[in-house]
């Protein structure tokens, strides 16, 4: 084994040795001592070893911090104010200093961030080989089993875009909990994580990728739900809209229900189960498992979005008017027919074991749920669910063979439990 100490050793010996006659060099004039050079005009001298340049740039700046009105930003900032309280916290139209995350008031939505971040997951770490096959395949799938890929990736790859434009845009600026605010941004980070997943899908298949992130203009089935999602955003979108009405703030209860009872409550599960009906069959196992990380997501959002819909009712009951809710229920009913009608279009046929029927029973299932959810009365009373499975995975806990594929609860090193 080389032993450093030796080699530097060896080293400085050789260098230390003295060189032959014929290989000295011949006596050279000992080099002039450098001259001390004078200082480069605007460079001063600095109690260090090194010279500031720019000396003119260093006095703007301490003569801007001299000019500071630090009397407006202490102001500001309320120096000297008390510590916020807990019932100083409110869902929207809060007072108190968004910047503290502490002490929590909705315990609920500091978990479901935890909970969100220990589920940590990357599209990346899903094999896509075998889909890959299979899609080239010239007989691995059938016309219509294409047509609900392409149809699932072209509207989701979208539709995620959406969310997250609603969350940063509009969200996170009106709601004025920092423990709720917390949660968006991991939100945020998640739908970015599931658009990315469509990229890769689409990339590994060598899908044409213009085809796909274009089909909510092209495709009316898609495009409707599309242009459903984004009429309930513009409005809190805008920079000068704010709550503190009675009507602004039911346009921000409005775009709630909208995005998590609709949008990610509705819209996602015709999707949803075909894909992961696919899986079942052992096709595309790739993008299913994809999917069925993406619906763990979504389940949290959800969920998190009901609870925030709950309490702004809970803390602002003159807002759940029975007109209010007359017209809750009216969008939650126009987001089943517009997920029924997308069902029809990449159903024409019975396929994977469902067909457009038994997904229009499913859909009003869910309905039913989503309107139970924000305490509304269901309007498909006896419907059931077709799809129990559904039910399974999305409550699934740690099922898998962790050497066979991930687990679908997976969590990151950190917070795993071999429980």
């Amino acid at each position: 084994m080389l032993n450093w100490d030796e080699f530097h050793e060896d080293e400085t010996a050789v260098a230390e040795q003295p060189a032959s006659a014929a290989e000295q060099p011949a006596a050279a004039e000992p080099a002039p001592a450098p001259q001390p050079q004078a200082a480069p005009e605007g460079v001063g001298e600095s109690a260090g070893r090194y010279a500031v340049a720019e000396e003119d740039r260093l006095a703007r700046a301490r003569k801007s911090l001299d000019e500071l009105d630090v009397a407006a930003g202490l102001e500001e900032l309320e120096m000297g104010a008390a510590r916020i309280e807990v019932d100083d916290k409110k869902m929207i139209n809060a007072r108190a200093d968004l910047n503290q995350l502490v002490p929590f008031k909705y315990e609920w939505a500091w978990q479901k961030y935890l909970d969100g971040s220990a589920n940590h997951w990357m599209p990346q770490e899903v094999n896509m080989n075998a889909d890959i096959a299979l899609w080239k395949s010239s007989d691995g799938l059938t016309a219509d089993e294409r047509r609900i890929v392409e149809r699932s990736l072209g509207y989701f790859s979208t539709a995620d875009s959406l969310v997250a434009n609603n969350l940063v845009l509009a969200l996170y600026r009106l709601i004025t909990n920092p423990e709720c605010r917390q949660y968006l941004l991991r939100q945020a980070f998640e739908e970015a994580i599931h658009t990315h997943a469509y990229q890769y899908c689409v990339e590994s298949l060598g899908m044409d990728e213009g085809e796909v992130f274009n089909m909510y203009r092209e495709v009316p089935s898609v495009a409707a739900k599309s242009a459903w999602s984004l009429k309930h955003t513009q409005s809190l979108a805008r920079p000068d809209f704010n709550t503190g009405t009675p009507e602004t703030d039911q346009e921000l209860l409005r775009n709630l229900i909208a995005f998590y009872c609709v949008t990610e409550g509705i819209f996602f599960y015709c999707g949803f189960s075909q894909i992961l009906s696919m899986g079942r069959r052992n096709k595309m196992t790739g993008v299913a498992e994809q999917f069925q990380y993406i619906l763990r997501d979504e389940s949290m959002h959800l969920n998190f979005g009901v609870d925030m819909i709950n309490q702004i009712k809970i803390e602002n009951p003159h807002l759940w008017t029975p007109e209010f809710q007359d017209e809750v229920t009216q969008m939650i009913l126009e987001g089943t027919e517009l997920e029924i009608a997308y069902a029809r279009d990449t159903m024409p046929r019975g396929v994977l074991g469902m067909n457009a029927a038994i997904m229009e029973e499913y859909l009003h299932f869910i309905c039913n749920r989503r309107l139970a959810q924000i305490g509304l009365k269901e309007q498909f009373p006896g419907a059931e669910n077709p799809f129990p499975w559904m039910s399974e995975i999305i409550d699934l806990r740690k099922e898998k063979n962790f050497f066979e594929t991930r687990v679908t609860e997976y969590q990151v090193g950190g917070a795993l439990s071999w429980d």
